[in-house]
């Protein structure tokens, strides 16, 4: 793989002399999803992904005080601000939002056990309904899309746990193309290719509006896609 790599870098550096790049086959694609054998396999990969990198943070203070900007704006009026954060780890996100603001009120899940050891943190697979959650939320937040085996079936759920004006809040980078899917991120689209393939599957069910800024922990370009649902029950449309 080593040998692979450094013939990869040697080809290029001498197409570029030429303006001309050799790119991975992937990366041409506007998204691109892993194939698992079985949820069993999903679920275990996610698991052991977890918890090798369980201090890992992808989210960051400037981002997410974005995110709260964003909320305050929104729901200036309410007392409270109710919401989940869906793939938060070892529970930073909502933390941190509550940290910054407040008037948010955020619990946040994740596929592992190691998720019950945290603050505000429950074991959840973020693809699976929860009554209890159906229509409660002011807003949803993830920025895990990239770690969903059923991106769409995601996306319906968490947009089922918002209130009528509530917002599903999704965090996409440059990070999260398709060349970057593998067993452990097995969803990876184009950030500007997102509204697009949102509106594919849900249609006119759904508005979306984005914000974009550069991540402070990794100076990432950070894209904020801001969906509202335009009906009560939202149905996937593509297949």
């Amino acid at each position: 793989m080593k040998i692979k790599s450094l013939l990869f870098k040697f080809i290029n550096l001498l197409l570029g002399k030429l303006n001309l790049s050799l790119v991975k086959k992937k990366s041409l694609l506007d998204f691109y999803l892993y194939n698992y054998s079985s949820y069993e396999e999903y679920k275990n990969t996610q698991i052991f992904h977890n918890k090798r990198k369980i201090n890992a943070v992808w989210a960051d203070e400037k981002t997410l005080s974005i995110i709260a900007n964003i909320l305050h704006e929104k729901f200036s009026e309410n007392k409270k601000i109710f919401g989940i954060c869906h793939g938060s780890r070892n529970g930073f996100e909502q933390n941190y939002l509550m940290k910054i603001s407040n008037k948010i009120d955020a619990f946040g899940t994740d596929i592992s056990p190691t998720a019950n050891d945290y603050k505000n943190s429950i074991q959840w697979d973020f693809h699976n309904i929860n009554e209890k959650w159906i229509n409660s939320k002011d807003f949803v937040y993830t920025n895990s899309l990239d770690q969903s085996w059923q991106p769409k079936v995601a996306i319906q759920t968490w947009l089922s746990q918002l209130k009528k004006d509530g917002i599903l809040i999704v965090e996409h980078t440059d990070a999260h193309g398709s060349d970057g899917t593998s067993k452990m991120d097995p969803f990876g689209a184009r950030p500007t290719s997102l509204p697009y393939i949102f509106t594919m599957w849900f249609g006119t069910q759904i508005s979306i509006e984005h914000q974009f800024d550069y991540k402070s922990n990794n100076n990432r370009k950070a894209w904020l896609f801001i969906i509202k649902k335009n009906q009560e029950n939202v149905k996937i449309l593509s297949n």
